[in-house]
This record gives C-alpha cells, structure tokens and sequence, in this order.
C-alpha cells in the first residue's frame, strides 16, 4: 500500500496518503467512541477516545499492517453495554459505527478530491493513484472488521443481532484473537476480504457514479 518509492517520486501525495490512513484508523474509533456516548456509555469519553489525537488511538502493530498490508486495527474502545439506553440496539451501533464510518470515508474521499482539485485548492499529487489506494485502504478496513470472528466488529455486531446467550459468544471470545492471527497468517482470510470489498465497492460506485457525473458536468 505504500512504498518508500511513493516517497522519492511523490513526497507531498506520500503525505496526504500516510495522514489519510492514520487518520481512517483514527475516525473508526472516535465512531465507536462517539456512538457508545450518544447511547448513553461515557467511558471511552471518559478516557479522551473521543480525541482526533491520533495517539490516543493507534496501535503500532496494527497501524503498520494497514500501511503495508491494507488492513490493521487501533486500540479497541472501551464500553459498558450496561449504561446504554437501549441495551442490544446500543451495542450493535456501537460495534457497526466504525465500519460505517470506513464506508462514509470511501465514498467522501472522491467527492471532496474532485472538489479540491477543481476549485485548485489543493494541488494534484503526482500520482493519481494515491486517492485509489486510501479509498482501497478504507474499504478493506471496512470489510476487514466484518469478518464475523472475534475482536472484530462483524462478531460483535452478530453477536448483538443473534438471540444467542452470551456464555456461548463468550467462549469462542476468549480465544478469537489467536484464531484470528492463525487464519491471517495462512492467509485463510483473503479471499473472505476481497469478495467483502468487492461488494462495498459495488455499493460505492452505484452510489457516486451519478453524483461525480453532476459535479464533472457542472
């Protein structure tokens, strides 16, 4: 996803992209943050995850993976499912707003790039190809994290809609991260992450193709 080659031949576009992938992990979790306060759930407020300080939030391993691999993952939000307003409802916001917000990412970033470019005020980077690779970025973390195996949020937000007990989530809970790591290592997950990608990115060209018409016309 980024290469030290992208640097020496375009060192302003290796910026604008290294910022734009921190910060898609950055907005992810200020979702989840945010969504668990609106419930009625302050403690990741409480603890200043509602900050677009990028060092509240990131994790070195995971924000590595993101730069150089197209998925990764920040520091999970803390949240008490007890003090929300609406117990199941809040937890299955709570646990879909980051993935929304990868989403709502990828579809802005088109629209707000034509914009600049158009009205000059932000100069075009070198290579074009960096606004293909930060939308990649937030739609592979999009698609990512709704791989339903736990600590990802396509677990959790199956386990807020399925009338399962929790006793029974809870023990496959306990071990989901070195499930998670196994299967990433042997690469199980791909092909599960590329059919979700092409999925997201069906909606997302259905959704901007006649917008970015009208702005272009215009």
């Amino acid at each position: 996803m980024v290469s030290l080659e992208t640097f020496t031949r375009d060192p302003f576009g290796f910026l604008l992209l290294s910022v734009g992938f921190i910060y898609s992990l950055v907005f992810h979790e200020v979702a989840h943050a945010g969504t668990a306060a609106i419930m009625g759930d302050s403690t990741a407020r409480d603890l200043g995850r509602l900050s677009l300080n990028p060092l509240k939030h990131l994790d070195i391993v995971g924000t590595l993976l993101l730069f150089f691999v197209g998925f990764g993952w920040a520091k999970p939000v803390p949240i008490n499912v007890e003090n929300f307003r609406a117990r199941r409802f809040g937890f299955i916001l709570v646990s879909a707003a980051g993935v929304l917000t990868n989403f709502l990412l990828a579809c802005a970033a088109p629209m707000i790039a034509i914009l600049l470019w158009t009205t000059r005020l932000l100069p075009l980077p070198e290579d074009p190809s960096i606004l293909d690779r930060f939308i990649a970025a937030n739609v592979s973390l999009a698609a990512f994290n709704l791989i339903p195996i736990p600590p990802l949020d396509g677990f959790k937000i199956l386990k807020g809609v399925l009338p399962i007990p929790s006793r029974f989530f809870m023990r496959f809970e306990r071990f989901g991260f070195f499930i998670l790591i196994g299967l990433l290592s042997f690469r199980i997950l791909d092909p599960v992450t590329v059919w979700l990608m092409k999925k997201i990115l069906a909606v997302i060209r259905i959704l901007l193709e006649p917008l970015i018409r009208l702005i272009l016309a215009g």
